[in-house]
């Protein structure tokens, strides 16, 4: 790392203290590291904490693995309990963070943890990112635009970065390019201000940076320049041969050719150093130019430039640009660079736009030779390296004819010269493995569509792969293309192209030329027309032979027919990803086989590798994909690819159901596939479903769709696909996994296709409405769970299901109880557990106790509930049934905490915690910490109630359940109130009453305006409290708590004497 007294030349700038409420964070590196949120700084304590809090912040939002981390933190001095350690770390860097007001920004994800900010919320992002900006403005040659842009990102550095943390091993490096970085700029800056004739105040700029990096050859080139041109070219000669000195005697070396030209030229008083139009300049080209001509500024000497012309319109990006960047800087430099991906994604584009952005850093030439790599006029790698030796001066008489003899001629011309080779569009590794130079100077920058892996046994490689844009990139491309106006004016369409589009580049300009050549054509018109059948089809232009099919089946064509094959009948797959072994079964191999496909598809990025054995389409290639089965497959084999693909989804469904809740036995799925995709226990059988999520709506959907796909997207299907008993069976079967893991918006969608697939077939639709019911009911949404719960009860009592009838009847409860109306909670219980005891059915039974003991202690009668609860209890462990256990003891728990017992509930508690841990239980675990945090804040223990509340906290919004989030946030602002801090306390209530608005319920809103009124009138805000009252006693009334209401307004009332 390069000392703290020579970056102290740089200079600093004061750190700025906050944001403004409902801005993004402030994410400070270059200095000492801060977090400021809409509560003020995040404390951070210790440098391990600030070193660990800014890598992750230097890598949002990707995950950085705990094994980096822990590399970063201790180096080779790793302590026996570093993983204890960073887990500690992590743990208090969430609660500063959580009380700065930005909680749930760090996120575990397995293998590492990773921070959910934009990268412009960084400081050290905005800066690489307005460097690369300002470097291609200087050399497109806007040079005060660059200039300006240096000077105000120069600005961000507060001192060194990391100034207050001691990362190691390679997050020291990172460190260190960051400071490298900052050093490029300033000479940026200065080669800027030098062109716009600021070459007296360069000097003393250039003279105080140079005491501290004496040896940089950049620095020392530029002030020789800007003495020149200051009249003072001795003292120009003067800093050649300081440099000169110093590097003989530290290094043993010369100056490198670049400067030692530059020495020539000074020398000679070369013409082409004095400010373009000066009065020198032009005195010296009139005495050299002949007589008779117009004197002309002298050239150098002719070097390839054959770099085509940028893509217009170059947008976003930044990550791939900064990797090329990286890889050009690394101390290690590859020889080779291979930016890789879908046809159509930009790789060419964004190869040629970081050519030019770096073309002076290759003043021997940039070379660009397009292979035709995925055309039968493909280019052989003699014809490539011709074409180079050809570019770099050589005639094509003396070019050697064996291959041997080019690649020594190639090798020989490009010693220590510092050359750019573009490769573009090759399309196997054997094009260019002689282009590899053997210069350090050189590099070869090739775009292609696979990874070219095969070059990689041989050299040193570095692989930048490229995925579509990202949506409000795509946006800003389709802004340039068309005009902000008319994108403004139809925002929505705008953004529904750009989706359509895939965020592809290529369709999106296709799109957009379209819209160009009809400027009164509506953009919601073209999307229309693009949501019909014919999608790829309106990607093409006219007269312009690059259409977007034309892209993907040059990548198609070239495939092995087990993969062709793999490739067209996933694309009759509904969901967004799929795996190996669902692969397999669209094609009918074995899952090896399937294996090598997707190892060949992916190598075309055809496919794409989204998580280990976990494959998806790039939305465009998906709909190329199901053509070609429409095409290449026989409406039969269609139709049964589509049988073999809904039977595996439910059979493997089946599976995890007996695993994951063993007493769901209404439905008798099909045999499981043979290997199953996971380990026969519930926890691989929920960690599957987990990676299947995605899938399993349109699944159904697709499913319950008995005719013409009127909502699926039509190029999956056969024109008649219905296979309505697989929806609901699936549906049923999939009941314990969204009760453990939540997700209870998408549960309601899939319940509704379920529904319509079960209509008319008695009590099958009786129980898909009673799992409508269900999902409902946790979404907050009881009346209509009522609705679809009484025609449920309505439908079993008609086809004489007795059982369906004591499941609707516990479900009518649970909804009652929802809404406070304990008393028809309790009476519908009591005709569930009759029922329930009449068909001996014991886990119905114990199910049926522990709901009436629960409803008793939300009634505020826990003496009531014990009896009940016990019961409930002894069976669920008769029967041995997990999750109901763990649910009888979490009901116990809070009649101990409702009758004051605090010891007794946390003991039960923390058994549930346990159980529901065992089980994968993740919903449920989220309730229990809620539990926990309440008990610990009843106790007083402040420090462990916030410890509960945050891991509840961070459950519930990884399973995406936002009655729990608010429930957490709620009690997390009772900590904080409880302790008096105010500011604190009244952001996380009021982010609970926003999640309100999207998960109504009267009494728990009324609870956190009951809340906020206690807040307001303890920090001495009257009229605030007063309204919040008001709220919270209207909300208690309309939830039926009207004692609650009671006791508000009598508090609030005036005493009379």
């Amino acid at each position: 790392m390069p000392n703290s007294t020579a970056r102290s030349a740089l200079g600093a700038s004061p750190p700025a203290q906050t944001v403004a409420p409902g801005d993004p964070p402030a994410v400070r590196l270059l200095g000492p590291i801060e977090v400021v949120g809409p509560a003020g700084p995040a404390t951070l304590s210790g440098t391990r904490q600030r070193a660990l809090l800014g890598l992750l912040a230097l890598h949002a939002p990707m995950l950085v693995p705990r094994t980096r981390l822990i590399d970063a933190l201790w180096g080779e001095d790793l302590p026996r309990t570093a993983v204890k350690t960073l887990h500690s770390h992590i743990a208090r860097i969430r609660q500063a963070l959580d009380e700065c007001g930005l909680p749930g920004i760090l996120v575990t994800r397995d293998p590492g943890y990773l921070l959910a900010i934009a990268p412009e919320d960084v400081d050290a992002h905005r800066f690489e990112a307005a460097v690369r900006d300002a470097q291609r403005d200087l050399a497109d040659g806007p040079a005060d635009r660059a200039a300006a842009t240096l000077r105000a990102n120069l600005a961000l550095w507060r001192g060194d970065a990391f100034a207050d943390a001691e990362p190691l091993g390679w997050a020291a490096a990172e460190v260190d390019r960051l400071h490298e970085q900052r050093l490029t700029a300033f000479a940026d800056l200065w080669e800027a201000e030098l062109e716009l004739g600021r070459h007296v105040a360069a000097v003393g700029e250039l003279e105080r940076l140079l005491v501290a990096y004496p040896m940089r050859e950049r620095l020392v080139g530029l002030l020789m320049l800007a003495l020149y041109r200051c009249g003072r070219h001795a003292d120009a000669l003067e800093a050649y041969r300081r440099l000169r000195a110093h590097l003989a005697e530290e290094l043993g070396t010369d100056p490198g050719p670049d400067l030692a030209r530059l020495h020539v030229r000074l020398l000679r008083r070369d013409p082409t150093l004095e400010p373009v139009g000066s009065p020198a300049a032009r005195a010296i080209q009139e005495r050299q130019a002949p007589p008779g001509q117009t004197p002309a500024m002298s050239t150098p000497m002719p070097v390839p430039a054959q770099l085509p012309a940028k893509a217009g319109h170059f947008v976003g990006r930044a990550w791939p640009l900064g990797e090329l960047d990286g890889a050009l800087d690394a101390g290690d430099r590859p020889g080779v660079v291979v930016v890789c991906g879908p046809g159509g994604i930009g790789k060419t584009a964004l190869a040629v736009q970081w050519a030019h952005a770096n073309a002076g850093r290759f003043p021997d030439g940039q070379i660009f030779v397009d292979l035709r790599g995925d055309g039968p006029a493909a280019m052989t790698a003699s014809e490539a390296i011709g074409h180079v030796l050809t570019s770099l001066g050589v005639p094509a008489s003396r070019i050697p004819a064996d291959p041997a003899g080019q690649a020594g001629l190639y090798r020989s011309l490009l010693h220590r010269q510092r050359v750019l080779i573009v490769a573009d569009n090759a399309g196997s590794a054997g094009q260019v493995l002689p282009l590899v130079p053997a210069s350090a100077g050189a590099l070869l920058l090739v775009t292609a569509r696979s990874r070219l892996d095969a070059l990689a046994t041989h050299h040193s490689v570095a692989v930048v792969s490229l995925d579509a844009l990202h949506h409000h990139e795509a946006v800003t491309l389709l802004r340039r293309l068309l005009g902000d106006a008319r994108v403004d004016g139809e925002a929505s369409h705008a953004g529904d192209l750009v989706e359509l589009c895939g965020r592809l580049p290529l369709a999106l300009r296709i799109a957009a030329a379209k819209l160009v050549a009809r400027p009164l054509r509506p953009i919601g018109d073209l999307t229309r027309e693009l949501g019909g059948d014919n999608l790829l089809d309106g990607l093409s232009v006219e007269g312009d032979s690059r259409s977007v099919r034309a892209v993907f089946a040059s990548a198609y064509r070239v495939l092995s027919r087990p993969a062709a094959r793999v490739f067209r009948l996933i694309g009759l797959h509904p969901g967004p990803t799929f795996t190996g072994y669902l692969a397999a079964t669209a094609a009918a191999l074995t899952p090896p086989e399937a294996g090598q496909a997707l190892d060949e598809l992916a190598a075309a990025h055809l496919v794409a590798e989204v998580a280990a054995g976990r494959y998806r389409f790039h939305d465009l290639i998906g709909v190329y994909a199901a053509e070609c089965a429409r095409r290449d497959e026989a409406p039969e084999d269609r139709v049964e690819t589509v049988r073999r693909l809904l039977g595996w989804y439910l059979g493997v469904a089946g599976a995890a159901n007996r695993l994951i809740d063993p007493g769901r036995d209404r439905v008798a799925p099909p045999d499981p596939p043979d290997p199953l995709p996971f380990e026969a226990d519930a926890q691989h059988a929920l960690a599957f479903l987990d990676g299947e999520r995605d899938n399993l709506l349109p699944i159904v959907r697709y499913a319950a769709q008995d005719g013409p796909a009127q909502h699926a997207p039509a190029q999956h299907a056969p024109a008649q696909h219905g296979h309505p008993a697989v929806a609901w069976q699936l549906t049923y079967v999939l009941t314990g996994f969204y009760d453990s893991r939540g997700h209870w918006t998408q549960r309601v969608e899939m319940c509704r296709w379920a529904v319509r697939a079960a209509t008319g077939r008695g009590g099958d639709e009786g129980l898909m409405r009673s799992g409508l019911g269900v999902a409902y009911i946790m979404t907050r949404r009881f009346d209509e769970a009522l609705d679809e719960l009484h025609q449920a009860l309505e439908l079993m009592r008609r086809y004489g299901d007795q059982r369906g009838e004591a499941h609707a009847y516990n479900n009518i409860a649970v909804a009652y109880a929802g809404m406070r109306r304990f008393d028809e909670a309790i009476e519908a219980y009591h005709e569930a557990l009759t029922r329930h005891g009449a068909q001996q059915r014991p886990l119905g039974v114990a199910l049926a106790l522990n709901n009436i003991g629960d409803a008793y202690v939300r009634m505020g009668r826990p003496e009531l509930s014990l009896e009940y609860l016990d019961r409930a209890l002894a069976a669920s462990r008769e029967i041995r049934n997990a999750r109901l256990e763990a649910a009888s003891l979490s009901s116990l728990g809070q009649a101990h905490l409702s009758s004051g017992d605090i010891d007794a509930a946390l003991a039960r508690f923390g058994e549930a915690l346990a159980v529901r841990e065992q089980t994968g239980d993740r919903r449920y675990a989220a309730d229990t910490l809620n539990h926990l945090g309440r008990c610990h804040l009843a106790r007083g223990d402040r420090t462990a109630a916030l410890d509960q509340l945050r891991k509840a906290l961070r459950l519930s919004q990884e399973i995406a359940d936002q009655h729990l989030e608010a429930l957490s946030l709620r009690d997390i602002g009772r900590v904080y109130l409880r302790g008096e801090d105010f500011t604190a306390a009244r952001g996380y209530l009021k982010l609970a009453l926003a999640l309100r608005i999207r998960t109504p319920d009267p009494y728990e809103t009324a609870t956190i305006h009951r809340d906020l009124s206690d807040l307001e009138e303890r920090a001495g805000n009257p009229g605030e409290a007063r309204g919040h009252r008001d709220q919270a006693i209207g909300l208690y009334r309309k939830a039926n708590a009207s004692a609650e209401a009671d006791a508000l307004a009598a508090a609030q009332a005036p005493v009379t004497p």
